[in-house]
């Protein structure tokens, strides 16, 4: 047999993704390079590893011994290459991270620099909701999370980086009578939800029950770009959290509504379990951020306090 590391690397993602597509997108290459590498595998084993039924890609029992066992020797190369850097005296490993979806306008520059400086690192960051933030911590799956409410189940460490407001916010086209009646709004107009399992939604859902609002039509959107694009549409009016609609607002697109009690406050964390026995790696991002975060704060997110 005469494959690649190339090979096995394409193969791994292909089974993971059960897509071209995906794979060739993941992996900035052209669909039919991933083809022809696929073919040019395939054809070292007698096996079938792949099979299409309809248009779907399924990969054979077979093929996924395969990919286990490439994806066994492509984490040895990995953990070579982390090794060789580890001799030489760099800093060497690689950080997983799980990210609520809003905190994607946050972790990038508490991450920057670390990664600039230490070009031994590799970074993995998955952006996804609340619940599957904490479910991928529950089952050791990251070094770190960042998130705005701290799980209740878990026994977790935190380190604080900076505050988490969320306010009303409702598009260009709401009209002063309309911002006359502010305190009615929230019965008024379609509420837009992201959806279950968000640490956003859940904070909307508490506030309208603490009030008791009686919400007159709502929508619910998977992510906080739809939620704004929708609010921006005209479509309805939200609660969202200040740290993404920095520019929106600059350009006058969305508009804060003063509203009594709001805006709600919670604090950005990063969150480790307190079992967890972190990396060398591990370990120097977190001193990293205990030493660096004000300034960090400060440098990119002193805009907050306009709205304050």
């Amino acid at each position: 047999m005469n494959y690649t590391l190339h090979q096995l690397l394409i193969f791994s993602e292909i089974a993971n993704s059960k897509s071209i597509t995906r794979t060739a997108e993941k992996l900035h290459l052209t669909q039919p390079a991933v083809s022809i590498q696929l073919k040019n595998f395939q054809d070292q084993f007698s096996i079938p590893l792949t099979e299409i039924v309809g248009r779907q890609l399924f990969v054979t029992d077979f093929g996924n011994e395969i990919a286990e066992a490439a994806k066994k020797i492509l984490e040895e190369v990995e953990a070579i290459n982390y090794k060789t850097n580890a001799f030489k005296g760099k800093l060497s490993g690689r950080i997983k991270i799980s990210v609520a979806s809003t905190g994607k306008y946050v972790m990038p520059f508490f991450l920057s620099e670390f990664m600039n400086k230490h070009a031994g690192v590799d970074l993995i960051m998955d952006v996804t909701n609340k619940t599957k933030v904490v479910r991928s911590m529950e089952k050791n799956e990251v070094d770190f999370a960042l998130i705005s409410v701290l799980p209740k189940k878990l026994k977790v460490s935190s380190l604080e980086l900076m505050q988490n407001q969320l306010f009303l916010v409702a598009g260009r086209h709401l009209s002063q009578e309309q911002l006359a009646n502010k305190e009615q709004l929230l019965t008024q107009l379609p509420l837009i939800f992201r959806e279950e399992g968000s640490a956003t939604r859940k904070a909307m859902e508490n506030y309208i029950s603490k009030h008791n609002f009686q919400v007159r039509k709502k929508m619910e959107l998977t992510s906080n770009e739809a939620v704004k694009q929708a609010v921006m549409a005209g479509l309805g009016i939200s609660i969202m959290p200040l740290i993404g609609i920095k520019n929106e607002l600059k350009e006058k697109d969305l508009q804060i509504v003063p509203v009594h009690n709001l805006p709600l406050s919670s604090t950005w964390q990063v969150v480790w379990l307190k079992s967890k026995k972190l990396t060398p790696v591990a370990k120097a991002f977190l001193d990293h951020l205990e030493l660096e975060k004000e300034k960090i704060a400060q440098e990119h997110f002193s805009w907050i306090e306009t709205y304050n």
